[in-house]
């Protein structure tokens, strides 16, 4: 089905992705304890770049590793852990996926049922970056607006680092990586935010203070406070800039109804992360491999905890051909004056370069 907003001009214009499965993938595997291939099932091969994966039978931390820091290198989003060193996750990224090992996390032999979010970025080829006062390495696909960043902070107020997108990032994380600062959070700054606001990924509201990011992002830098993002430590940053009928990053204000709010994307979304900026609810995961079909889009996951897929009849999401319907009246999507932010990836564009229209699922 087609969503039309009440009041909002519908873009029509063409994308420049007509496959998304290209640069963005969802992949689900069973586990078995010993080294397996995991091959993707998009409509193309995707070689990835960045993986994020979640154990989602069982309680276990997150993985994101990516093909800059090298698949030894685990971080996990749930924790302010530093980052791991381990052969035991993930040892080689693919053609068209990745291989896992044995720990439980990511391939455990009984009741190991596993989601993986696969994003490209420049098939592990970086290049250094100059354009700020820090020296950054850059992994860029400007074609998915897609940045894998990684910088020395010098622990010095004011400091700006480039990105390498060439546009404003509109969702962008940072962690630290090592020593003592690599125990710190998660800072994130979004399109929603402006000045020197952030918010972590645990269940916290939308913070502000100026020694995080001292302003918003420009087509070029980051300007970075003395903080998490700035320590005298290695750090690592994933940032992301919109393609239209690709991917988005807005924000929402919930009407706590069961007939909730419609938010217009210009595609059918594969991945939606939603989160409360305005009180303390989790980071909502949901994507079109776990949920198949509307009116019980309840399969969820939380960037916060590292707990199993948990079901609500509160937090229903419709995945519609341009955009997500909100069905139900749960605080963590949709408390009524609620204020929430979302990053979204599609599965198809609402209209291809070809003029060919997207099909509801």
């Amino acid at each position: 089905m087609h969503q039309k907003p009440s009041g909002v001009r519908i873009d029509m214009a063409y994308t420049t992705i007509d496959d998304p499965s290209a640069h963005f993938q969802t992949t689900l595997y069973s586990g078995t304890g010993s080294s397996q291939a995991i091959t993707n099932g998009g409509n193309s091969d995707l070689q990835p770049d960045l993986i994020w994966i979640k154990n989602r039978a069982n309680t276990h931390d997150h993985v994101l590793m990516d093909s800059t820091r090298g698949v030894t290198k685990r971080v996990a989003p749930n924790t302010t852990d530093a980052e791991e060193t381990s052969s035991n996750y993930v040892s080689a990224f693919s053609s068209d996926g990745f291989t896992v090992v044995s720990e439980g996390a990511v391939n455990a032999s009984s009741s190991g049922e596993y989601v993986a979010w696969q994003w490209k970025a420049n098939g592990s080829t970086t290049s250094s970056n100059t354009t700020g006062d820090i020296n950054t390495t850059v992994q860029v696909n400007s074609d998915a607006g897609f940045s894998i960043i990684t910088y020395t902070g010098n622990n010095t107020d004011d400091q700006t680092i480039g990105h390498g997108l060439g546009a404003v990032p509109e969702f962008a994380v940072f962690k630290s990586r090592a020593g003592a600062a690599g125990t710190g959070n998660w800072s994130i700054t979004h399109s929603a935010f402006s000045g020197t606001e952030y918010i972590f990924f645990t269940d916290a509201a939308k913070a502000s203070a100026n020694n995080n990011f001292k302003s918003t992002p420009t087509s070029t830098i980051f300007t970075l406070g003395d903080s998490d993002v700035n320590e005298a430590e290695t750090i690592l940053c994933y940032a992301w800039t919109p393609i239209q009928g690709y991917s988005k990053f807005g924000s929402y204000t919930g009407n706590g109804n069961t007939d909730g709010i419609f938010v217009y994307l210009g595609f059918k979304p594969a991945f939606l992360i939603i989160k409360k900026t305005s009180g303390t609810q989790h980071w909502q995961m949901r994507d079109n491999k776990r949920d198949t079909y509307n009116e019980d889009s309840d399969e969820l996951l939380f960037t916060s905890t590292n707990g199993a897929t948990t079901t609500s009849g509160n937090n229903i999401a419709d995945f519609v051909s341009n955009g997500f319907k909100l069905r139900g009246t749960g605080a963590d999507h949709n408390e009524d004056g609620g204020t929430f932010i979302y990053m979204a990836f599609a599965e198809q564009p609402l209209v291809t370069s070809g003029g060919v229209p997207c099909t509801a699922r």
